[in-house]
């Protein structure tokens, strides 16, 4: 009588030979590491083999190994061909995706809705978090993809756009003007420390007006001319603005807006997130360094 290979137990085994670990693969697809664990032990009872060496500190394939993740990517690839294939529309799972809070908007909100547009039944995990905290989360395989924003980048990050910091106030107001000068920032927020030291560099005074772990008090501080902030350009709410301080205020850093993605992202839903998430980024930055149209040559 023959017999059958488990699609889920290989689906695991391949998913720890391409992250290196049955930590990061547990992350990735939602289950404990002794369920990876207890998958990769039933492949191994059914052949007859041992397929993770596992005296070292990571886990490496065995000879067998080796063989098997050939035929265990053409099962899984045949599949979820035909899976595809047949269902249409109907393809379905999750996708964890982390975006730090401050560059959210403008792009999210219709990157989700374009990705939901083709993929219907494919549910979007939105994780908003500070940068540090996402690359943390990303190391341990908890995220199919993240954006950050850093000065620099990561190993194996995509640089998508690079954004200048802006001080940011309320519409018109006149906050700004006083010192010391009313700062509010996320406790934990990547650009705070640069922020007060530049205005250290310029003898600027300064006190914390609020401090929050969400933006949303925050924002409301700053809306009422109670306080001022500091958001990448361009991604400022419509209820507030840059402020137009003709010098008093010091000039801020640059930061890069990066996208990890991981090593298991490789369906096709978790492509096409990526792709609009690059272009949307990307058009963006492209837009931001397309210099404005000369004005027209009046006439002699």
């Amino acid at each position: 009588m023959p017999r059958n290979l488990d699609l889920t137990a290989l689906r695991s085994f391949v998913a720890v030979a391409d992250s290196g670990g049955v930590t990061r693969a547990a992350g990735y697809m939602n289950l404990t590491q002794s369920a990876v664990s207890m998958q990769i032990k039933r492949l191994e009872e059914a052949l007859d083999v041992t397929l993770l060496d596992r005296a070292g500190r990571g886990v490496a394939l065995t000879p067998e190994g080796e063989q098997l993740l050939t035929y265990a990517r053409r099962m899984l690839d045949i599949n979820d061909a035909a899976i595809d294939r047949l269902t249409a529309h109907d393809y379905g799972g999750e996708i964890t995706l982390g975006v730090p809070h401050d560059i959210i908007y403008p792009h999210v909100p219709d990157i989700l809705r374009r990705f939901n547009a083709a993929f219907p039944r494919v549910r979007v995990n939105l994780v908003s978090s500070y940068s540090k905290m996402l690359l943390e989360q990303f190391s341990r395989g908890q995220f199919a993809m993240i954006l950050t924003t850093e000065q620099g980048h990561g190993h194996g990050a995509e640089v998508l756009s690079e954004k200048p910091l802006r001080w940011i106030g309320a519409p018109g107001g006149v906050c700004w003007r006083q010192r010391p000068l009313r700062f509010g920032s996320g406790a934990h927020c990547i650009f705070r420390s640069a922020s007060l030291r530049a205005l250290d560099r310029c003898a600027i005074g300064w006190e914390m007006a609020v401090e929050s772990e969400s933006e949303r008090p925050i924002e409301a501080a700053v809306r009422a001319d109670l306080a001022v902030s500091v958001m990448l350009e361009g991604t400022e709410p419509p209820f507030l603005e840059q402020i137009d301080h003709n010098g008093a205020l010091p000039d801020l850093p640059s930061y890069s807006i990066n996208l990890y993605v991981s090593d298991l992202a490789k369906g096709r839903a978790e492509l096409a997130l990526v792709d609009l998430v690059r272009k949307a980024y990307r058009n963006d930055a492209l837009t931001a360094s397309s210099p404005r149209p000369s004005p027209p040559i009046a006439a002699a």
